[in-house]
């Protein structure tokens, strides 16, 4: 048995804090060191936080990253690491070092570079070319980054071919709904077709809208995954791996001789590059596999907001967060999350009755609070309401209907005294408008969309329902309470008030949006799915008109697969229009 013992350093890094992240690395370097490891693996990017966007374009950041790589080579004694960071030599690539005992030993340049969905990589890097593989203490291992390996015939192959066992691939890889399982079925397809171990390191966090999950894995020669980080969390996932067995097992499969230099051209330059030894601590006994807790969809998709939103808080700088608390369940949702994300000592409701507000909504709140045990303000606006009224009055056409004008001015009070005590106090303000709201602009731009956080943008209405059940189903306690999520919703800006007056039931709406927004399919295609042209027709519109209101809307983490804001980008001015064959 040639056993070699790697560890994952699922890390929680911060864009630009290239002080933070290197000392979390140094940090995560010598605990692996200490469990007698041969390698420690970063994420991708890890000392320069992912993405850094338009970062990238300052050349002090650059060279200020380069030191930080510097630094973290000369704490490498006695092991080998690798780590994400930005080459800078005549252009800027997204790279790897690749480090043992104090020195550098070569630097892996990310040869496919994703320029779709929430990606700019094509923006900012220089696509690499050169692959080698390293042998260290007899055994054999090779680098690349993210989507590297997502392509069947990308570099695995050739590291394959000049005998690497070890894949290691780094990740910033963000989280949607779904997508764990589709990349669990990519590592372990690339590890089984391929006859090597992969070892996947992945960052964790939140950053701007984008979250990452972690869920670092190890895969064996046979697809199987046998070893797992905690998802959301920080981690060190430590694992003993056989790589005499991945070569054994390599004698026995005709498959990978067979396609030999047929995937992908072989590489006659590839070096094999010799790592030299170094001493190890006293290795302790064979690390234990993990046996990981499994998550649920809504249970990834709560941590995500979760996390998200702790982070977006913490990294920006706040200690507090503001809730208009509307005894909704939108704003009920949010105020639960916020609470388990920051505590509830820095959640902050605040009640805004007006003349339409019933006595249940006010109720609602106020037992909602007492649930959270947060502080809930009370600030009715009917006073300020009436004023703006009457300071108008005079300039409305009275021939004309005002009741649009006098909604959305209830609402805009709401925003304005949010932003106040905002501004007094130096707490962020978290909106509480959801996807379906968002994408047929039945919000109020100034209003109910001011602030600096919109925790559930990309969460459709049905699913603000399912998570509001998930949160009292693992609680054991009726945190939200029935009365919130049972009764029909309301803006409550006018008398009576229901969400089905202006549109379609949320049952109807939510797939339409989804095939609209995220699957982009034709007018055609979604009557196909079995909806009238009716409900089409108004949803199409509504999202075709109300883009200028998200384009000023606050960032809000990403949990579907098409997200507006990085992933969805269309232009504003627009005139083509769908219509029916």
């Amino acid at each position: 048995m040639r056993n070699f013992r790697v560890a994952l350093a699922q890390i929680n890094v911060t864009v630009g804090d290239l002080e933070s992240n290197t000392s979390k690395i140094i940090q995560n370097m010598s605990s692996a060191r200490d469990s007698g490891c041969d390698l420690v693996v970063f994420p991708e990017l890890a000392v320069t936080g992912y993405p850094p966007e338009d970062l990238l374009l300052k050349s002090h950041f650059l060279q200020d990253n380069l030191r930080c790589a510097e630094r973290i080579i000369q704490e490498s004694a006695n092991i080998a690491v690798v780590f994400g960071f930005v080459d800078y030599d005549v252009d800027t690539f997204n790279a790897a070092i690749f480090a043992s005992d104090g020195k550098l030993v070569d630097t892996y340049r990310k040869i496919y570079l994703p320029n779709y969905g929430v990606f700019d990589e094509e923006r900012y890097f220089r696509a690499g070319q050169k692959i080698s593989v390293y042998e260290i203490n007899g055994s054999k291992i090779a680098i690349n980054i993210c989507e590297d390996i997502w392509q069947p015939t990308g570099p695995l192959v050739i590291q394959r071919e000049a005998g690497a066992e070890l894949i290691v691939n780094i990740n910033g890889s963000p989280f949607h709904r779904n997508k764990r399982s589709v990349t669990d079925k990519m590592l372990s397809t690339r590890a089984a077709d391929n006859g090597v171990f992969i070892s996947y390191v992945n960052m964790i966090g939140g950053q701007d809208e984008l979250v990452f999950d972690g869920s670092s894995a190890i895969y064996d020669f046979n697809g199987s995954k046998v070893n797992e980080a905690k998802k959301f969390q920080e981690d060190l996932l430590i694992t003993d791996i056989d790589l005499e067995a991945a070569q054994n097992s390599r004698l026995h499969d005709l498959r990978t001789r067979k396609r030999a230099s047929v995937e992908f051209p072989y590489q006659d330059d590839l070096e094999l590059i010799q790592v030299p030894k170094f001493s190890k601590k006293v290795v302790p006994p064979k690390i234990s596999i993990r046996k990981t807790e499994a998550y649920d969809e809504l249970d990834e998709i709560y941590n995500a907001l979760k996390l998200g939103t702790r982070d977006y808080v913490i990294k920006c700088g706040f200690q507090k967060a503001l809730i208009a608390l509307s005894g909704g369940i939108d704003s009920s949702l949010v105020a639960a999350i916020a609470v388990d994300a920051l505590g509830k000592d820095n959640v902050l409701g605040v009640a805004m009755p007006s003349r339409y507000s019933s006595k249940g909504s006010i109720d609602d709140a106020k037992k909602l609070s007492d649930n959270l045990q947060i502080k809930l303000l009370n600030i009715p606006i009917e006073s300020m309401f009436t004023q703006f009224l009457k300071s108008l009055s005079e300039h409305f056409d009275s021939s004309k209907d005002s009741s649009m004008a006098e909604e959305n001015l209830q609402s805009r009070i709401r925003g304005t005294l949010m932003m106040a005590l905002s501004n007094q106090f130096g707490w962020i303000v978290l909106t509480t408008g959801n996807k379906s709201e968002m994408g047929t602009g039945y919000a109020t731009i100034y209003g109910d969309m001011a602030g600096g956080f919109a925790v559930i943008k990309d969460v459709p209405k049905l699913m603000v329902y399912d998570l509001c059940d998930h949160i009292n189903t693992k609680s054991g306690l009726e945190l939200i309470p029935k009365e919130i999520i049972n009764k029909p919703p309301s803006a409550e800006l006018r008398p009576n008030q229901r969400d089905d007056d202006n549109l379609p039931p949320y049952s109807l709406l939510d797939p339409i949006l989804e095939a609209y927004i995220e699957q982009d399919k034709s007018l055609n295609s979604i009557e196909e799915l079995g909806f009238s042209r009716e409900d089409i027709s108004k949803v199409v519109s509504l999202v075709d008109t109300s883009e200028y209101k998200r384009r000023q809307s606050p960032p809000g983490i990403k949990i579907t697969s098409r997200s507006f804001g990085r992933d969805r980008r269309m232009p504003i001015a627009n005139r083509y229009k769908n219509i029916f064959n």
